[in-house]
């Protein structure tokens, strides 16, 4: 792994370029450094998410995802390096499993509302797609493992899962589209 930072304000990166966690420097916009932003982003919307109250079962998943995420993110910044294990998929699997037993089916859309954690982890769920096409795009210009994507597309699914299960805390429930085909169907 590179160097710890010991300086913030280096100076380095006036001219628009970054440096790597191989010592190699880029440009701040490359598409490794776009997705590497997209994560570090996902991680922060997380951290805003755990200042929400919320059962203690998912505030520890959340906390091993926001390191998970920090592995992802190291992995990126080093070129040819692996630092997220498919584990971490497997886990996200298992999470997904568990709390999606709890819900009702789905029988129609949801919107990205209900109480502000559950609004939260959709945002969350959304800068996770986004960051997992980041790192496709980055997939394709460059070789990369694949964990990273799995990972962050298990991550999307499971946040709009813990959106719904967010949203039934203290007995709340999923806010409905009000589809005007459906609507009309049901007359």
């Amino acid at each position: 792994m590179g160097n710890r930072l010991t300086q913030i304000a280096t100076r380095t990166g006036d001219a628009g370029t970054t440096g790597l966690g191989d010592n190699t420097r880029v440009s701040k916009n490359s598409l490794r450094v776009h997705a590497m932003g997209e994560v570090d982003e996902l991680n922060s919307h997380i951290g805003v998410l755990l200042c929400e109250d919320m059962a203690s079962d998912l505030r520890t998943l959340l906390v091993e995802i926001q390191h998970q995420l920090f592995n992802l993110g190291g992995e990126l910044s080093i070129p040819g390096y692996e630092l997220l294990k498919p584990e971490a998929v497997l886990a996200l699997d298992e999470a997904l499993a568990t709390y999606n037993e709890q819900l009702p089916r789905l029988q129609e859309f949801i919107l990205p509302a209900g109480t502000r954690a559950a609004s939260q982890a959709h945002v969350c769920r959304t800068v996770a797609r986004r960051a997992e096409r980041a790192v496709v795009a980055l997939g394709i210009a460059e070789a990369i493992q694949e964990t990273p994507r799995q990972y962050l597309n298990r991550l999307s699914d499971l946040m709009f899962v813990l959106a719904r299960v967010l949203n039934r805390m203290n007995g709340g429930d999923d806010v409905y589209w009000k589809s005007e085909r459906m609507a009309k169907g049901a007359e």
